[in-house]
């Protein structure tokens, strides 16, 4: 079956994401036990590891593996990097899952680039790792208690350039792939739809991602102080 947004599989998707961010939020204190948190830490770097590499070994599996299968999208990258700072809890990271990882993974549950549905296997994979990736978010938010300064907006548009290094260089090289959407907009409807034609969208994502952060980072000032640990 042909993925369709806004069908009921999307629908369901979107329903599971919303149950997940809120058992987070309200079981925020109990999960900041010791034992309870490492568990949930070590379990959501499971599942984002298990997701990037069951997806490669599908492609494999598939005989469908080829360069565009590389990890270079952002929710790629982010899955791979969630799953590290996660585990790790490596707080100098954070920055970087909060905004980088809500950004692309909202984006991505709103609007999926996805062409098959339920019950095939890449529909459960994709909406699995883009839970994940927001879940890691709003993990280290709500029950790390971390504060992003206007410093981690600043860091994380940094970031944002440095993880597209290695996506334009492949796109250079091949001339086929599309990583992070830098060679062109994407098959399926999405945000970038509302923007320029190639390569000024490129421009436009600039500010787009800057204000973005921004909305993020308001919306955690809302937060009250004592819910909230400083940042880095």
């Amino acid at each position: 079956m042909t993925f369709e947004m806004f069908s009921a599989a999307h629908i369901a998707g979107l329903v599971v994401f919303v149950l997940v961010m809120a058992a987070l939020i309200l079981f925020r204190a109990r999960l900041r036990e010791p034992a309870l948190n490492r568990l949930i830490r070590v379990t959501l770097a499971i599942v984002l590891l298990g997701c990037e590499l069951s997806l490669q070994a599908s492609y494999f599996m598939e005989h469908s593996w080829w360069i565009g299968s590389l990890p270079f999208q952002l929710c790629s990258l982010m899955v791979l990097i969630s799953a590290v700072v996660i585990i790790a809890n490596h707080k100098g990271f954070y920055d970087v899952i909060f905004f980088l990882g809500s950004m692309g993974a909202l984006q991505a549950l709103l609007t999926p680039n996805l062409d098959e549905s339920f019950p095939h296997f890449r529909y459960f994979e994709f909406f699995i790792a883009h839970i994940g990736i927001v879940a890691a978010a709003v993990f280290i938010l709500a029950v790390e208690r971390y504060r992003p300064s206007f410093r981690s907006v600043l860091l994380a548009m940094v970031w944002l350039h440095v993880l597209a290094i290695p996506a334009a260089i492949t796109n250079i090289v091949t001339g086929t792939t599309n990583f992070m959407f830098l060679a062109r907009k994407p098959g399926t409807a999405s945000l970038l739809d509302l923007l320029a034609p190639w390569p000024w969208y490129l421009l436009q994502l600039e500010i787009v991602a800057f204000g973005i952060f921004l909305l993020l980072y308001g919306a955690v000032r809302l937060f009250p102080e004592s819910e909230q640990a400083k940042g880095t």
